[in-house]
């Protein structure tokens, strides 16, 4: 089939590609298209796709996943609604019930999670680290940029007149900016729809992001065939592009100084990855598995190359790419999201399987799309964001302490530190889950690219940008209960939490939905809210039932056999990190937990690995059988 794959492909390059809609998935006229040409808006507004074959594996671009509708799966398609939105007049945020301005975010955020450093006691550094990066495969970068690089001014003068402006105000009794003449944090609008210019400004703001919606590791592999080659393929044994500096296998970086790498310290710090589109650049987590991930990436295709040396660069690449994906959905799911949210919670509800064999539930009724509450609900997690990085070397001895937050945008720093910072992500704890944040995260969390900055304040503007209805509608919609006064909260939210929000909103149905995420109880099991649970749960499901190509199903192109999806199945974050990680030689076998009782450091020798000869053709052979390692393991 693999060989049927890299055929199918080629003649469909040849055929003449269909240019659709981004918003409506519907096909368009030429006419429409040199409209949007003239406008300078095909990039968003259209996607240009090639006629689907549904033998073909999964597209680099998102599309055909679902074959009856071909463009969703691509990148600038739209979000889906869990709840309607609720907007006042011109689509700005909801007012409150009697018909005034809602409480302002920074005063609700500093009257509901006071600051403090408290370390939790189970979880690893290292899941917050894979959290963004799993965040990054669905969002796109451009909100952050936007308001660091191309609108910086929105608590100037000049932000007074800005329609994408929407700064944070700071109230004069703020509990730490009374001592200073700081009144503003800058903002900008979401990039929507309508700003991008595909949709007009009288209809109701819709997200639009760069990511294809379906967990594909775009930010690793790109959103198109066009970045890919361009950026990515090396054109040789299935391998990415990359270089070695320092001792240590590298993404390729720019060569010269003008990137995206906005804080790298010149001349000292030049590193930036040249691959822009992928936004592996961005913040700490997301750029250490983008270069853990491309390490992977190459490891495998070496592997596969040595076991069926009569394999091309075109099938050892897409193979590659397919097995990268499945493991690091294996982790997503059956490590990660087990130790946040519960595994018996998970299996009981259908997310996960509770048997290692295949499963099937594909629904071509239900589109891949991402829900636009689930990525906005992941940023609960900045509640157990910890500030300080702290750095260990290979035994375990502490060396130094960096701010995460002076990180973003600073892929330089990696050059001397990544060893440090690889070695302490399984050794640091994570922040306490609790109700108090980190003072970095809260007040300063863009380091040197804003005199101030908080990102739970932003966090709440956004969800009333986005136009959620208030929180009460989602306990609704997960529990089916109706909420009337705040005493109906007491099932969810502590009564000493309940008299917080009494004392802020006049009435139940002015709280917003990120207020009640900070404040909710953890569900039995797991250690997240109800609300979160619920939402992220609905995305769960929805990413395994939609995707076409999800590699726990039997009968999809290109799919694994038995043999290899349980190989698969042993994937996990310590074998990630025995493999690419740098001079990882001991590491505990659950990476996301502290090391301790039940889960004590052990070599890398004796963490489960993946072996690739489940990959064997049987129409190759090695070239030299008899001096061939047959434990081709990672």
């Amino acid at each position: 089939m693999l060989v049927l794959f890299v055929g199918l492909f080629g003649c469909a390059c040849a055929a003449q590609s269909v240019f659709y809609d981004s918003f409506t998935g519907n096909t368009v006229t030429n006419d429409v298209v040199k409209g949007h040409i003239k406008q300078n808006t095909t990039f968003w507004c259209l996607n240009e796709l090639l006629p689907c074959n549904p033998l073909e594996g999964r597209r680099v671009d998102g599309s055909c996943n679902n074959l009856k509708n071909p463009n969703r799966g691509s990148a600038h398609t739209p979000m889906l609604r869990l709840l309607p939105a609720e907007y006042d007049k011109d689509f700005e945020p909801r007012r409150s019930k009697n018909g005034t301005p809602l409480p302002l975010p920074r005063k609700l955020r500093t009257w509901f999670l006071p600051e403090g450093h408290v370390p939790d006691k189970a979880m690893s550094q290292l899941f917050l680290h894979f959290w963004v990066f799993i965040v990054a495969d669905i969002l796109s970068v451009h909100d952050t940029v936007n308001y660091i690089h191309w609108r910086p001014h929105c608590c100037q003068e000049k932000g007074k007149t800005d329609k994408g402006c929407i700064p944070i105000k700071i109230p004069d009794d703020d509990p730490v900016h009374r001592f200073s003449s700081i009144r503003c944090m800058n903002l900008t609008r979401p990039e929507s729809f309508q700003s991008r210019g595909c949709l007009r400004n009288d209809t109701s703001p819709e997200r639009i992001t760069t990511a294809t919606p379906i967990l594909d590791l775009s930010h690793v592999y790109g959103n198109s065939m066009q970045v890919l080659n361009a950026k990515g393929r090396l054109f040789e044994k299935g391998l990415l592009k990359f270089e070695v500096a320092g001792g240590k296998i590298w993404p390729p970086s720019y060569k010269n100084n003008k990137h995206l790498c906005f804080l790298n310290q010149m001349p000292h710090e030049t590193r930036c990855h040249d691959i822009p589109e992928f936004g592996g650049n961005s913040v700490l987590g997301v750029n250490l598995y983008l270069i853990w991930t491309w390490r992977l990436h190459n490891r495998i295709a070496t592997e596969l190359g040595k076991i069926n040396p009569c394999w091309n660069d075109e099938r050892i690449f897409f193979t590659t790419r397919d097995i990268v994906i499945a493991i690091i959905m294996q982790i997503y799911y059956y490590e990660m999201m087990p130790a946040l949210m519960g595994y018996e919670n998970l299996v009981a509800d259908g997310v996960l399987s509770g048997y290692p064999g295949f499963r099937d539930i594909y629904d071509e009724t239900i589109l891949p799309q991402t829900t636009l509450e689930f990525p906005f609900a992941l940023r609960w997690a900045h509640t157990v964001q910890e500030g300080n990085l702290k750095m260990y070397d290979i035994k375990g001895n502490f060396l130094k302490e960096m701010k995460v937050v002076n990180l973003t945008l600073r892929t330089g720093y990696l050059d001397d530190n990544l060893e440090y910072i690889t070695h302490g992500s399984f050794r640091q704890p994570s922040a306490k889950f609790d109700y108090v944040v980190d003072p970095d995260v809260a007040e300063t969390v863009l380091g040197p690219h804003q005199l101030a900055a908080d990102v739970f304040s932003s966090d709440l503007t956004k969800n009333r940008y986005f136009g959620f209805p208030p929180y009460i509608k989602y306990r609704k919609y997960c529990s089916g209960k109706t909420y009337r006064t705040f005493d109906d909260l007491l099932d969810v939210i502590d009564p000493e939490r309940v008299e917080l929000v009494k004392e802020r909103y006049k009435n139940i149905e002015d709280m917003d939905l990120m207020a009640g995420l900070w404040l909710e109880k953890y569900v039995p099991g797991g250690r997240t809210p109800y609300t979160f649970y619920c939402i992220v749960v609905d995305q769960m499901l929805r990413s395994v039932v939609s995707d076409r190509h999800w590699y726990e199903r039997q009968n999809r192109p290109n799919a694994f056999t038995l043999e290899q999806l349980l190989e698969i199945r042993k994937a996990s974050a310590a074998q990630m990190l025995c493999a690419v990680g740098d001079k990882v030689t001991k590491i505990q076998p659950h990476a996301f937990y502290l090391a301790g009782r039940g889960n004590e450091m052990r070599s890398c020798e004796k963490i489960d690995k993946i072996n690739l000869w489940a990959w064997k053709d049987a129409s190759c052979e090695p070239k030299n059988p008899f001096n061939f390692d047959f434990t081709s393991n990672i």
